[in-house]
Order: C-alpha cells, then structure tokens, then sequence
C-alpha cells in the first residue's frame, strides 16, 4: 500500500500532517478518514482500513486534526466546529490536487464530525461512521467525568496516558451542535458501525442516529469489538465491508471505466505482514497469504488454494456449458478440492516411479435428476475443463524481469 505526505493547511493558515494511502493503480475513488477524538492518522484502526481500502483500488487521505499527531496549532484552542473546518479543508486539498472524496469515513467524534461536514460536501455519496456519538456533547460529559475542571473552567483530562486541556470554548462548542438535525437532512447514503459492548461511546447512539437519517441508510453491528477496534480482524472486517457497501453509490466516473483494462494477472506485496499480496486481475482485487501459524496474516487464500480455487472454478463452468448444450437437468455444482503430496510409487498410473510427486483430490456433486449415464458423462467432461488440461499438461513459463 504506497503512502505518501499529502499535508495541507487549515483555514488557520497551520500545516496539517496527512497521509494519502493509494492502491497500486489509478484510485477509482477517494475516501476521507477522521480519526478518533485525541487519537491520530496512525491509529492501528485507520491503517488497517485504509490497507483493505486501498487493496480494492479506493486511495483513503488520513490527517492528524489540528494540534494532534504532527500536525501545527494548539489542541486546547481546538473545538468540534474546528475539526469540521479541518476536515473540509482536507477535502478541498483533495479536490484542488486529486479528486474530491466520494466517500467520508469518520471515527467516534470524527464519525460525529464527517455527519457534521458531509452537507460541504457535495462530491461525497456515501457516509460512513465507526462507534459514533449521537451528539457531540456525548465528549464533554465523557470529559467531566474522567478530568479536572480548573479555575478557568477548562477540563485537564487524561487518555491513552496523555494529559490534554480541553477548553471551555471547546465545551460550549460541542454544547450547541444539532447534529441529528444534520443528519436528518443528509441526503446521502449512511453506512453505521456500532458495537454493542463499547463502553465509551453506547450502542444507543447509533440507534438514534439511524432513526433521525433517512434510507438509504444500513447499520452493522460489530459484535465483540471495542471502541478503538484494537484487534487487526475487526479493522480488516470494517474496511472490506465499506468497500462492499460502497460500490453501489459510486458513479461510473469513479470507476475510470475509459481506461483499458490489463489482460494480465499481476501480483504485488501489499507490505502489510511477511507474506500478504495484492492480486489484481481487470478491475478485481484479492489478496493472497499464508495461514498465521506460517507467519503470515491469513487474510486471502494460499498460493495453491488459488490453484485449487482455479480449478474448481473451471470444472463448474464447463460442467454448466456441457449441461446447457445438452438440455441436462443439472441444478447446482459443487466442487472440492484437496492438494497434497505423495511417493511417486503410490501412484499406479503415474510414469514417475520416484520421488515426490503433486496430487489433487477432486470431489464433484452434481444435484438435480440426473440419470447414471449422465452423471458419468458430465464426470468425464470435468477432466476436459481448460484448466484441468493446462495443470495435467507440458507447460513452459518463462521468466523475465520487468523494470519498475
């Protein structure tokens, strides 16, 4: 996942740090991601949303809020308003330099801040919130609750180990917002991810903001997660959701259906864990890796279950070609697959007689009223499929290197 500084200016005038993760080829749409109150671009959740994000060919921009991370400005000056205008300074340093976002993703008061700013931005169709609160002033009672309130009636707080003050002027901010009158009048497609057991920010609150949005609006319930979503599975969970969610609310412009589509498969490391690739074939995209006990991530199928999944793809279309010229009443293929290895001499009809050799246990159920010489028929067919002819065939791969 190539990532590059993409820092721009708030309204302030003040540098803000940000990372724009894109996919290996040409973006086929941008997604603007707000992090967590007091947390940062670096959060292990965002990055693992952006990886999954990225890998299905959608560039995530990630920026550090004013006075947060390595981003210039003071926190304690900063306020809910604030972090609405940063992040549509963020979406306007994308629409100058790359392409407006389609997508908004927020987190917890970033998710409450992308509800707060979706309305400035025109380009964006789909919303998505992760453990969002129904209200910005949720923070502030949070806030009282775990700090000190000093003479000036800032609150000196503690989280994640750090010591913030958070001002009164950040408190009477967050005091007026109406969020769920935004959100009643957003007008865009709304993705809600909530856990039932977050203890920071309850599962009430996405049931008040689904009821206050209009359709279309969908909600997923992360069952087992935490607010940070510190575990890599519920990041990767989220990210491959937004990217499946999204696709229907994405405009043909976004797909750069005008360029060629590369007849070639190619396969790229994602630089996440040891072992995980990026598989690109047309405009599809799936990963590759190895299971975690061999020290990968386990996030996409073994280099030969892609050979297996190759060809049991292959039997079941030409069992279902065979059946369509011949009028079978065949309903349903299912196809299984093993792989493993054997002594040349366990095999009978094999010319090598020594060694190991590859063997590939192929179970085929055919439903449907079928007659025994039917079934037999389309049982011999399945050792025709192209596939099953390349792996049991002479071939000759040559290998070259491509320059960068």
């Amino acid at each position: 996942m190539p990532s590059e500084r993409f820092d721009f200016s708030n309204a302030a005038g003040e540098r803000l740090a940000a990372l724009l993760d894109s996919p290996v080829e040409e973006p086929r749409a941008y997604a603007l991601f707000a992090h967590c109150f007091t947390c940062g671009k670096d959060l292990r959740a965002a990055k693992r949303i952006a990886e999954a994000l990225t890998a299905l060919g959608i560039a995530v921009l990630r920026f550090d809020f004013t006075g947060l991370g390595s981003s210039e400005g003071e926190f304690a000056n900063t306020t809910f308003s604030s972090n609405v205008a940063d992040l549509l300074a963020a979406a306007d340093a994308l629409r100058r330099t790359k392409r407006a976002p389609a997508i908004l993703i927020g987190h917890s008061l970033g998710g409450a801040a992308v509800l707060a700013a979706a309305a400035e931005v025109p380009e964006a169709r789909a919303v998505v919130t992760i453990a969002a609160p129904c209200d910005p002033a949720h923070v502030a009672g949070l806030l009282k609750n775990r700090g000190d309130v000093d003479a000036a009636g800032d609150i000196n707080v503690t989280l994640a180990g750090r010591s913030f003050r958070v001002s009164r002027a950040f408190l009477d901010d967050v005091a007026q917002q109406r969020l769920r009158d935004r959100v009643g009048a957003l007008h865009k497609a709304l993705l809600l991810f909530h856990s039932p057991t977050d203890d920071i920010v309850g599962i009430e609150n996405a049931s008040f903001i689904f009821t206050a949005a209009k359709h279309p609006k969908s909600f997923v319930s992360l069952a087992g997660a935490d607010h940070l979503l510190s575990r890599r599975s519920d990041a990767a969970y989220v990210g491959s959701v937004i990217r499946a969610w999204a696709e229907r609310y994405l405009d043909a412009t976004d797909v750069a259906a005008d360029t060629p589509s590369d007849p070639d498969v190619i396969v790229r490391e994602t630089g996440s864990g040891r072992f995980q690739q990026e598989i690109r074939s047309g405009r599809h995209r799936l990963f590759a890796d190895e299971p975690v006990e061999a020290g990968g991530l386990d996030s996409g199928l073994g280099p030969y279950d892609l050979v297996l999944a190759g060809l049991g793809a292959c039997t079941s279309m030409t069992l279902r070609l065979y059946a369509e010229r011949k009028a079978l009443p065949l309903d349903r293929v299912t196809v299984r697959l093993h792989h493993s290895r054997i002594h040349a001499q366990d095999c009978e009809n094999c010319e090598t007689k020594e060694g190991m050799l590859d063997r590939i246990d192929r179970a085929i159920t055919l439903e449907g009223v079928l007659s025994e010489e039917q079934r037999k028929r389309l049982l011999e067919i399945a050792d025709k499929c192209p596939v099953h002819r390349t792996l049991t065939s002479e071939i000759d791969i040559r290998t070259v290197e491509e320059p960068t």
